[in-house]
């Protein structure tokens, strides 16, 4: 490897300088407490659809930005590439942009027309592919080919963040509770894409020696939970997630399962009629992997009441749901591809009026 020169040495510091004052003109994300009617349990919904490009995967593509830069992989002129199902090409996109690089974001043909529409607002080119599995393999011949940087959320999204703390998600979450009636979570339920979010807020939890649990929503599709109950990461699916930015056909290296302490498999139809059933009561859209936290954050819920336990439930809402107009909030999308929301809106009409989630 040819070493760093004093001009390419400069670049790099004023592109980590650029991303570091990005950070700080950005406020810390909301926490809302969303109202049930379940004596003694609170739900609060950690809001990272208000980063600058509107999804939790700001903070990965900064830390993937950051963590690529300071190990050099990339510098003046590179060109950068990403495997992605869109939100995480969304911001790495602002930040190639913000330190004047060309970004390829390589995605399933099935992507949102919204989220490609960021990503080439923000200056970034998409490269679609019809099969989902081949995203890894094209967006290293693509590297190869230009001479650029794989990004590879889905390796480093784990190590790039520093899970310790340093403004990190599971520092803020506990930060933004300690006022709350219950200041330590019973859980915090979390989705997986690459992993990286339940590996740093599992790994910080037991850093500080905190009693919560870390719960994993895995949507339909996806191979995380077969690989979490049979501790095997060689766990593959036949077809994609159909809730974009959660779900693999594979485990991918990010997944810590050793942090985990449950996860939950969700229905697309529950994931969706909650996207629906949360956006009524915030009054303005959320995405689809919020739906999948919400069902599984009420599940588990519904263990604490039963067990007479009181405390409190942590969970993200990670996108909004503009990104989604075309799908989940269209239904003749939901017509054509077979699901059927019905029974999980009726069971989530009558959790609003009872606190008790019946089984679906």
């Amino acid at each position: 490897m040819p070493k760093t020169s004093t001009e390419s040495r400069a670049w790099i510091a004023e592109a980590i300088r650029r991303v570091d004052a990005d950070a700080n003109r950005s406020a810390d994300t909301h926490l809302h407490v969303l109202p049930i009617p379940v004596p003694g349990i609170d739900l609060y919904l950690k809001d990272e659809s208000v980063h600058p490009t509107g999804s939790l995967k700001h903070r990965l593509a900064r830390s993937l930005f950051l963590y690529a830069l300071c190990n050099g992989w990339i510098g003046p002129g590179s060109t950068v590439i990403e495997a992605s199902s869109g939100s995480t090409a969304v911001s790495e996109a602002y930040f190639a942009r913000l330190i004047g690089l060309p970004f390829v974001a390589v995605m399933p043909a099935t992507t949102s027309r919204e989220k490609i529409a960021l990503i080439e607002f923000y200056g970034g080119r998409c490269h679609l592919v019809d099969d989902p599995g081949t995203v890894y393999d094209v967006a290293r011949r693509l590297a190869d080919e230009t001479g650029g940087h794989y990004m590879d959320q889905f390796t480093y999204a784990e190590r790039a963040t520093d899970w310790r703390g340093n403004n990190n998600i599971a520092e803020s979450i506990f930060e933004q509770m300690s006022a709350e009636p219950h200041p330590c979570p019973t859980w915090i339920v979390v989705s997986a894409g690459t992993g990286g979010t339940s590996a740093t807020i599992g790994r910080f939890v037991r850093y500080r020696r905190f009693d919560t649990r870390i719960a994993v929503a895995d949507p339909e599709n996806s191979a995380f939970f077969g690989g979490w109950q049979t501790d095997r990461s060689d766990v593959t699916t036949g077809s994609p997630s159909r809730i974009e930015g959660i779900g693999r056909m594979r485990v991918e290296p990010s997944f810590v399962g050793g942090v985990i302490d449950d996860m939950l498999q969700v229905p697309d139809a529950a994931s969706i009629a909650t996207m629906r059933w949360v956006s009524g009561i915030l009054g303005r859209p959320v995405g689809g992997s919020t739906g999948t936290n919400v069902w599984a954050s009420l599940a588990l819920i519904g263990d604490m009441r039963q067990a007479g336990e009181q405390g409190s439930v942590v969970t993200l809402l990670c996108d909004g749901g503009e990104r989604y107009e075309h799908t989940y909030y269209d239904d003749a999308w939901l017509a054509e591809k077979g699901i059927d929301i019905t029974p999980y809106a009726e069971a989530l009409t009558e959790f609003s009026a009872t606190g008790v989630l019946p089984p679906v």
